[in-house]
């Protein structure tokens, strides 16, 4: 079994898809995971197969567009956004679709789902992978941001995608949730932060997360979901974000070895 290390194109923001696709290739990431955001590259099918065929990277998730920041991407019907990234992933053959939750703001698409999101699994035959969130601190007090919860550990959805930095900013231990999750995580995001309240993303191994733990995990229990390598880049030289880029797929696979046929170090 080898578990594919792709690279999220949300790793060189505010660079565009096709400077992701390119650098992915340049460095050695076996796939990729498209952010649909303001890039019109992110949000159309042919651009993005015209770019997996020409680096020779497949694509193997879409990242809907549900963040803050991409509020207005795909209009404001949150299960709109949901269908036409379920669209796109069938477009250009990805096999997961990443969500986050609902915001606690948005009670209506809430109340659905849980349901929606199983309902759309069976109908696609897609992974629809909710991401584990985490609650926001002010000053005064935390708020609890996402319904039905930022944890997806309770929920009954049948898959989940663990981000190693949402983790940290929850103040919660990336190992344990793994665990926790069992056979239901089927997506990551390698990545790490530092247990404040920032998303800080830092590169794996930076952070006080257990990211060797997690990913050796998954080395030793038949893990067949992807690893996505998703960093924040934003404020470094494309040369420094190089190397930080560099450095995360060494760390993936050297911890990744077992599940590659090797020894580990």
């Amino acid at each position: 079994m080898t578990i594919r290390i792709g690279l999220s194109t949300a790793s060189v923001y505010p660079a565009n898809a096709a400077t992701a696709f390119a650098t992915a290739a340049r460095l050695g990431y076996t796939a990729m995971e498209v952010m649909v955001w303001t890039d019109p590259v992110t949000q159309e099918a042919g651009a993005l197969r015209s770019l997996s065929e020409l680096h020779g990277i497949p694509i193997v998730s879409i990242h809907a567009p549900t963040l803050l920041l991409t509020q207005r991407v795909w209009g404001a019907d949150p299960w709109g956004k949901v269908d036409r990234s379920i669209e796109l992933a069938q477009e250009v053959g990805a096999d997961t679709v990443v969500l986050h939750p609902p915001f606690r703001w948005q009670r209506e698409y809430a109340a659905e789902f849980v349901d929606g999101v199983a309902d759309r699994e069976r109908t696609s035959g897609l992974k629809l992978a909710v991401e584990n969130m985490f609650p926001w601190i002010t000053a005064r007090r935390q708020m609890l941001a996402y319904l039905p919860h930022w944890d997806p550990v309770g929920q009954p959805y049948r898959h989940v995608t663990l981000d190693l930095s949402h983790a940290a900013t929850a103040g919660v231990d990336g190992l344990a949730m793994a665990k926790a999750l069992g056979p239901r995580l089927a997506h990551l995001h390698l990545t790490d932060g530092l247990n404040t309240f920032k998303d800080d993303h830092l590169v794996p191994g930076h952070g006080t997360q257990p990211c060797s733990e997690v990913l050796q995990l998954l080395a030793d229990t038949h893990y067949e979901g992807h690893v996505i390598v998703e960093i924040g880049t934003r404020k470094l030289t494309p040369d420094e974000r190089e190397i930080d880029l560099i450095e995360a797929l060494t760390f993936a696979e050297l911890n990744l070895m077992p599940a590659r046929g090797d020894s580990r170090i």
